[in-house]
């Protein structure tokens, strides 16, 4: 039976500690059955009912502020390994990182990922989790089939061929519709990924983006503001040998001086903001020029353990050379200490009604500050920017965009909020953030 707790001070926070709330009640159910009698029960009793995974979103959308909170832990297995059809279908709370580690044990992989790996699975994918990619896009674009419970109680499976209209909009359904409970998704032989970093000027990277972002699978790249220099990564497959970092100097570079050393810089720029430029310029020098090839998940991700808050905006790709430079120009006129290099990542045009990606290749950009740092309306002009240029904002990033707006840059957004209301009328799944971004 689920467990629950009904103590009127339970608290969540997310992982960023930007955003918090207090449900009524914690369940942890450990069958698609047992959740189907807890929704109906809230259902019901008028409480709403949110599945929250590792709170890696900025945003409020995963707030059960009064309602029934759903934690996965108790789903998180591995249902089936299907190699002649090329899936792996697991549970939702399963995280990526033992996925992962699963699919490697089984001689598979993941296509793409993004950069970190805390994430549940449908935690991951209800928010358009993504990596960068010249031909592969989101992780939830690489779903092949779910189950969902609605809020009438009903398990429902879909797919491309069974209950389709469904399956297309909860593949990245933001917790709009239901509770995923088991996901199935697409997965290749385990390959070798070759990461090449190279740091190179800011002009020299837009000058290049186009024969950079054609030649190589994955490339990516981050700004130093208050500098002109750049941190590239160019990911591509190789037949190998395996040639990873030694441990001590993966330890030393990826951990060590990119969170501990790190997080002592960002918080003596927090304090002493006339010394960030300083700052950023020692940080982009540190980065040097290396090559190493290992197993792909190894590649895609890097342990992440300095917290921030982010906004992340997805632009028409061909739009990113003038958005940047308008970017940096802003910077540069502005008394902003910006401490985090800003990301850019790419994602070919895809079908999911409300991916970033839906439709047009697409440019990301993606602005951090670290955590306690003041805004001072960094985050607001950024986003002035990128809505200037059609941006579609990250689901699980800091904006403030609402359903007017998003109507318009989301071709299925009609769509989608047509199919919430057939499966949600009473809005058991609402809370404040969808009722912004997806209307009343």
């Amino acid at each position: 039976m689920p467990q629950a707790s009904t103590a009127p001070r339970t608290r969540w926070t997310n992982w960023a500690g930007n955003q918090s709330a207090h449900p009524a009640k914690v369940v942890t159910p450990g069958t698609a059955e047992e959740l189907a009698k807890e929704i109906t029960r809230a259902a019901d009793q008028g409480q709403g009912v949110k599945a929250v995974g590792s709170g890696h979103s900025f945003t409020a959308i995963a707030s059960a502020e009064g309602g029934v909170l759903v934690r996965p832990y108790a789903m998180t297995a591995v249902r089936a390994i299907d190699r002649e059809a090329g899936t792996v279908t697991v549970e939702a709370g399963l995280p990526l990182a033992r996925l992962n580690r699963v699919l490697a044990a089984a001689g598979l992989s993941l296509t793409n990922m993004g950069d970190i790996e805390a994430q549940t699975v449908a935690g991951a994918t209800s928010t358009g989790t993504h990596g960068t990619g010249r031909d592969s896009g989101s992780l939830a674009a690489q779903i092949r089939a779910l189950e969902i419970v609605l809020a009438d109680g009903s398990v429902r499976h879909c797919s491309p061929t069974e209950d389709p209209r469904l399956f297309h909009g909860a593949r990245l359904g933001l917790g709009a519709l239901g509770v995923i409970t088991a996901v199935t998704l697409a997965v290749e032989p385990a390959f070798l990924l070759t990461a090449h970093e190279q740091p190179m000027r800011f002009d020299e990277v837009l000058d290049r983006l186009d024969d950079l972002t054609a030649v190589n699978e994955h490339f990516e790249f981050y700004w130093f503001p208050h500098t002109d220099r750049c941190s590239t990564k160019r990911n591509n497959r190789s037949q190998g040998p395996a040639a990873p970092l030694p441990r001590f100097k993966s330890w030393l570079e990826d951990d060590f001086l990119s969170n501990t050393v790190w997080e002592g810089a960002c918080r003596v720029g927090r304090r002493f903001p006339r010394s960030v430029p300083t700052i950023a310029s020692l940080a982009s020098r540190a980065w040097s020029d290396r090559s190493y090839t290992d197993t792909a998940h190894k590649v895609f991700t890097s342990p992440r353990k300095v917290r921030f808050t982010e906004m992340e905006y997805a632009v028409p790709r061909e739009e990113l050379a003038g958005v940047l430079r308008e970017l940096k120009a802003m910077i540069e006129r502005s008394d902003w200490r910006i401490s985090f290099p800003v990301e850019v990542r790419f994602a070919p045009a895809d079908d999911l009604w409300l991916s970033t990606a839906s439709g047009r290749d697409t440019a990301y950009i993606a602005v951090h500050l670290y955590r306690g740092t003041a805004e001072r309306g960094y985050f607001t002009e950024v986003e002035k920017l990128m809505t200037a240029h059609r941006g579609r904002p990250h689901w699980g990033k800091l904006h403030t965009r609402d359903a007017g707006y998003l109507a318009e840059v989301y071709p299925h957004f009609a769509d989608f909020t047509a199919l919430r209301d057939e499966v949600d009328p009473r809005r058991v799944f609402g809370n404040d953030y969808l009722r912004r971004v997806l209307g009343a």
